[in-house]
């Protein structure tokens, strides 16, 4: 069971999305939160795996919340669950560590498997969050052009293989079944890469794959 809390202002969003994650397998909802202010607090009290994030509230925002909740835990994931996919929040979610972002269309079964992504430490990204993130990226200056096989920050051409995989969302144990390597060699390249990007997560990883021209949108 995937331990799940879930965060949202207003009431009807928020009671709406506990009954329907209370009846899809393998979740737990653990609690439910008002603002980021008491998501912090339940955090800390319920231990989740996994914080189902809205961005717009009172007192703390999701951004902040998120910050504050993966500053303390870690290894908590978050999910962002919000109306709004501009450019400004989709940054802000990513860069304070959530690791999925998905907009308030979106399905039982997308949900689901955003919570099951994170929680195995991929990266999961609603597809017109996605374009917009390359769009922006792509707005804000192209690729660095560099010769055949000159990588940025001293990266080796298998973890610049990593880390493409780890752009298209793939988990551990999908990128080792691709390269055919073990899983602790696909960690080891996570850690050397992240190490020498000075990337704190996947989610980092994937704004740094499309900005350095490492991975292509499908």
């Amino acid at each position: 069971m995937t331990r799940v809390l879930v965060v949202d202002d207003q009431t009807v969003v928020r009671d709406g999305l506990v009954l329907l994650l209370g009846l899809l397998p393998g979740i737990d909802v653990v609690g439910s939160a008002a603002d980021g202010e008491e998501a912090v607090r339940l955090v800390d009290e319920h231990e989740p795996e996994v914080v189902l994030m809205d961005l717009r509230m009172p007192r703390v925002d999701g951004v902040e919340a998120t910050r504050r909740i993966k500053a303390a835990h870690p290894a908590v994931q978050v999910v962002v669950l919000t109306t709004y996919s501009d450019d400004e929040s989709v940054f802000a979610a990513l860069q304070a560590g959530a690791r999925g972002y998905l907009t308030k269309d979106a399905g039982a079964e997308e949900i689901a498997r955003a919570i099951a992504a994170v929680r195995d430490g991929a990266a999961q990204l609603d597809p017109s969050v996605q374009r917009r993130l390359v769009d922006a990226l792509a707005a804000g200056g192209q690729p660095q052009r560099r010769r055949k096989g000159d990588l940025p920050d001293g990266l080796t051409q298998r973890e610049a293989e990593v880390l493409a995989l780890i752009a298209e969302g793939k988990s551990n144990a999908e990128i080792a079944r691709e390269l055919f390597i073990s899983e602790a060699t696909v960690k080891t390249h996570i850690n050397n890469l992240f190490a020498k990007a000075g990337l704190r997560d996947r989610a980092q990883a994937v704004t740094y794959a499309y900005r350095n021209g490492l991975a292509s949108p499908k």
